[in-house]
């Protein structure tokens, strides 16, 4: 039986029912092209997994999404794995793990249920069963999710100010993102310029491997430092006491080190110490670098790894086929020329360096209160001004 809509408590709640999804099932062709498409977690929407011939899909049965349409995922609910299918995946296929709602429009306007998804009203209602890793939701379960009605219109009223309200979160977050690839194409414009004449030297010369080892006590605390892939930064991993470390030899960082992942490098794992990660620990996977400050920068140095030219390099010295195997050997990281300008030049480079991170700090900040703005406004529409319909 297809789900529909109707009212409970006198016209203020809506309750989906019926035992059976509204997903039509069809049998696959081999020799045909189909789209499948998936959910993302915490109520981020139903997106495009991909498009392929059906003889790569294993499970011949399989349902047709139709566009507005309510989309659940067995498993995935419970993290929100949950959203409306737009019009671009008409047609498209999911497996029998998902459930598919046909949503009444004579009483709820589909962009209404995808607001409501969003906010705790409708999360604290997802409660799955089983064990931990297989807690799935039940078709049933589902039919009996209940969310305030209010009238059509009053629903579409409230739709076209959240909407409104997104378009203006949207447009300043694009702004910013503006701004932002301005201020980066500056930074690469002023360091090609400040290097296009400079010198090369190794890094042996400019940003030596050293090696602190550290006389491990068994009743002291160590925080290992760890560091993020595609140039995100430096992270503090884990804190143990020295007697957990019953194999590995450990050696101290310093700030402004400049630090490689000699197993991760070719994805990015590059990073400078911060004033914070001084004193933390690394062991022989990490390459620490110090740089001689009387001849460059560290974060000159950073910045000529972030490039495609100084990438290049680090992935010249990270042979092999599979991640595993890319592996930055120490001599060889040590023999990568670098552009060393006078330190003038560097400093200056710097100083806008430090500002365009100041600016994206902001951003940031701004970004954070931005995002944040649409689930409170969402919590406010209807824990109030829609509660009376509850």
């Amino acid at each position: 039986m297809q789900r529909t809509a109707k009212h409970e408590g006198g016209g203020r709640r809506l309750r989906c029912t019926g035992a059976e999804t509204s997903g039509r099932v069809i049998v696959l062709d081999d020799t045909e092209h189909y789209k499948r498409c998936r959910v993302q977690l915490h109520a981020k929407g139903v997106v495009l997994r991909d498009a392929v011939p059906g003889s790569d899909i294993k499970t011949k049965r399989q349902q047709v999404c139709r566009a507005g349409e309510f989309l659940v995922a067995e498993i995935d609910a419970k993290m929100g794995g949950f959203g409306i299918v737009p019009e671009a995946l008409e047609g498209a296929v999911v497996s029998s793990h998902y459930f598919l709602f046909a949503i009444d429009g004579a009483q709820l306007d589909r962009r209404f249920l995808d607001y409501f998804i969003r906010t705790t009203g409708f999360r604290n209602q997802v409660d799955a069963q089983g064990s931990t890793n297989y807690a799935a939701i039940r078709p049933a379960s589902v039919a009996g999710y209940q969310m305030p009605l209010p009238p059509l219109p009053e629903q579409q009223a409230i739709v076209s100010r959240l909407d409104t309200l997104a378009d203006k979160a949207r447009q300043v977050n694009e702004h910013l993102d503006a701004i932002e690839r301005d201020a980066d194409r500056l930074l690469a414009v002023r360091f090609r310029d400040a290097i296009a004449d400079a010198p090369l030297r190794p890094m042996a010369e400019v940003a030596p491997l050293v090696r602190r080892e550290i006389r491990i006590d068994p009743q002291a605390n160590y925080t290992e430092l760890g560091i993020r892939s595609f140039f995100k930064g430096t992270f503090q991993r884990r804190t143990m006491e020295g007697a957990d470390y019953s194999w590995q030899k450990l050696f101290s960082v310093k700030a402004s080190d400049l630090i490689f992942s000699n197993i991760m490098a070719w994805e990015q794992a590059i990073a400078i110490a911060k004033p914070d990660d001084e004193g933390c620990v690394g062991n022989h996977r990490m390459l620490t670098c110090e740089v001689n400050t009387n001849t460059a920068a560290a974060s000159f140095l950073y910045y000529y790894f972030t490039t495609s030219e100084g990438f290049a390099k680090i992935g010249a010295a990270s042979p092999g086929t599979a991640a595993r195997n890319k592996t930055l050997k120490a001599p060889d990281l040590m023999e990568i020329e670098v552009p060393v300008p006078g330190l003038s030049t560097q400093r200056i480079f710097d100083i806008l360096q430090a500002k365009v991170a100041e600016l994206k700090a902001r951003h940031a900040t701004i970004r954070q209160a931005n995002d944040a703005l649409i689930p409170a406004t969402l919590e406010r529409v209807f824990s109030t001004e829609v509660s009376a319909h509850a």
